[in-house]
């Protein structure tokens, strides 16, 4: 579950989180404005240094104008810290805006693409936008709209210093125009590939033990080199794109400098223009056309931060609630499982079909079949984890997409197959992170789940750290705080799937005595069953194969129907050996992973 106050990301949370920074953008834009004019000091400086000061050789003036030189760069200098500071904190505004909704997303994502989803990182994506917002890439789009302003004070030094001037940043702008279609391709290539990599990387970590016991350090060795090459060779086209039209743009702006100060110096003798608008024309192209060299440099993170924006926008839209449910009463009478198929997150070839059953509070159900029988999947579909097809899941006649999940989750206990706890205490995973949770509640779980002892023997008790992925606990310490979890505020509806798979004789008992707990107080329990001791204190049984529902009822009718069943079958084997149909499938209660 996200958590709490987090709710589904809306299309338009995107655009609103930029719109709330729009005044602090107009800021940004009215410092730029101001900056800019006060980069024309230099140019004037050197204007009337060369044509007021040197002719006059007046020292007085010369101090003057040096003052008030020195002072407005330092308003200058502080303009542009106090801008570059402002562009920090609107990209934590913005991150603030949004980590909520995107952490929502990042959580929705394997529901709903499966691992597809690995290859999407909403929060790389955050990060992105974020960084290239706080740095100095989105001061030259602030400053681009002031090249025309530029230009036109060099027409009125001399309109040859213009055109010539003019025709100098058209072609440093089409320099940069070049930068954004030639680096679009390989930047978005070159973040697949870096997403790629970190997968791979994450995928060795999480499987150290497996690579090192069966002797795979070579060969992962070997992928990871060509995941890395794969990664070196795009980040090298993005270098070459932007670093060519970078340093071609340097080279131009350096000549076209120098092309003014020939120009100015031809048009001085020709009598047309004095030794001082030489050298400030000179400076002002250059000013000019700084914008335009940050922009080249930062060109590379404004496509990624693009890229991350469209795709950021996408998600949210796939992702977009619609609507807010409406609140429910806490579920307490049925579980109604209504023609359900489901295929596993981003496939569409269905696992289970047309499953159909229903409990009442106080029942528990076992469910047992083959491997690849389709009972984790089921039990997926009746927690929410994986959306149906088609066919519903009902809690007191309401379908699951009419709850609230955030409120829903607290009446819902679940324990998959492969236990996963949290970095924290055992106090925390057990209370599923609640603030403020009653520690009379916390022990209750564990009591129920038959764990309290287990736990107070431990180092700091329910204190202890966990360690990450509950590292600091054996499987089956992990599974039983799993299961307390799993209890934890008496839900309505508990799903155990293969609950005993790590525990031993004592862990059975208390499993039993917990699932004749929930059932005690009116809740329903829906265990999937490997060992026939996960059956105790169930009254339900429904058995599954090929991902279709073979037989449901009372738990000691289903078991009779199977056993005879499985005789029946095998007296035909002995009867038929060499005719034996290989399409027949008896059902027994093997372990499920799916």
């Amino acid at each position: 579950m996200i958590g709490s106050g987090a709710k589904n990301p809306a299309a338009g949370d995107l655009k609103a989180a930029f719109r709330q920074c729009a005044g602090a953008l107009l800021a940004v834009g009215a410092f730029s404005g101001v900056i800019n004019v006060l980069g024309l000091t230099g140019s004037l400086y050197m204007l009337q240094v060369y044509d007021r000061v040197l002719p006059s050789q007046s020292v007085p003036t010369l101090i003057g104008l040096t003052i008030v030189m020195v002072g407005l760069y330092a308003t200058y200098g502080l303009l542009d810290f106090v801008r570059l500071r402002l562009l920090v904190r609107i990209g934590n505004k913005l991150d603030r805006n949004l980590h909520q909704q995107v952490f929502a997303v990042s959580l929705l994502l394997p529901l709903k693409t499966g691992h597809e989803g690995n290859r999407i990182q909403p929060i790389r994506d955050l990060d992105h936008i974020r960084s290239f917002i706080s740095g100095t890439g989105p001061t030259a789009f602030f400053d681009l709209p002031w090249i025309p302003a530029y230009l036109v004070i060099i027409y009125m030094l001399h309109p040859w210093l213009g055109m010539l001037a003019t025709a100098g940043a058209a072609a440093i702008v089409l320099l940069t125009l070049l930068a954004e279609f030639f680096g679009r391709g390989p930047t978005r290539r070159a973040s697949e590939s870096v997403i790629a990599r970190s997968n791979f990387a994450d995928a060795g970590r999480r499987n150290a033990e497996v690579i090192r016991a069966m002797g795979l350090s070579g060969r992962f060795s070997s992928l990871w080199g060509e995941q890395s090459g794969h990664f070196l060779k795009q980040q090298l086209r993005v270098s070459d794109v932007v670093g060519f039209t970078g340093a071609l743009s340097r080279s131009l702006r350096m000549m076209l400098q120098s092309l003014m100060l020939g120009l100015g110096a031809y048009l001085a003798i020709l009598g047309e223009t004095s030794a001082g608008v030489i050298i400030a024309s000179s400076i002002m192209l250059a000013r000019s056309l700084a914008p335009v060299d940050i922009a080249i440099a930062n060109w590379k993170g404004f496509i990624s931060a693009r890229q991350s924006y469209v795709q950021l926008s996408k998600l949210f839209h796939t992702f977009d609630a619609g609507r807010e449910p409406m609140s429910l009463p806490r579920p307490r009478r049925s579980l109604q499982v209504e023609g359900l198929t489901v295929a596993a997150p981003g496939n569409h070839t269905p696992i289970i079909n047309n499953i159909a059953f229903q409990l009442e509070a106080g029942a528990g159900l076992g469910v047992v079949g083959p491997s690849a029988s389709g009972k984790s999947t089921l039990v997926r579909a009746l927690v929410g984890a994986w959306i149906p097809l088609r066919g519903t899941v009902r809690l007191d006649q309401a379908a699951l997409d009419q709850w609230d999940m955030e409120a829903l989750g607290r009446d819902i206990g679940y324990l998959p197959q492969d236990i996963e706890l949290f970095e924290g205490t055992v106090a925390e995973n057990i209370s599923r992170f609640e603030e403020g949770a009653d520690p009379k509640m916390i022990i209750a779980a564990a009591e129920t789940a038959g764990v309290n002892s287990m736990i107070l023997r431990l180092p700091d008790g329910f204190q202890t750290k966990v360690g990450d992925y509950g590292t600091a606990l054996s499987a089956g310490q992990r599974q039983l705080v799993g299961l307390a979890r799993a209890l934890y505020g008496d839900p309505f509806l508990v799903v155990l799937d293969e609950p005993n798979s790590n525990l031993d004789s004592d862990g059975d008992g208390s499993l039993a005595t917990a699932i004749h707990a929930v059932r005690q107080r009116g809740g329903i329990v829906v265990v999937v069953a490997h060992r026939p001791s996960a059956l105790v204190n169930l009254d339900q049984l429904l058995v599954m194969a090929g991902g279709t529902v073979q037989a449901f009822g009372s738990k000691d009718e289903v078991l009779a129907h199977v056993t005879r069943q499985a005789a029946e079958a095998s007296a035909q084997a002995r009867q038929k050996p060499d005719k034996q149909e290989h399409g027949t499938s008896t059902i027994v209660p093997l372990h499920d992973r799916r």
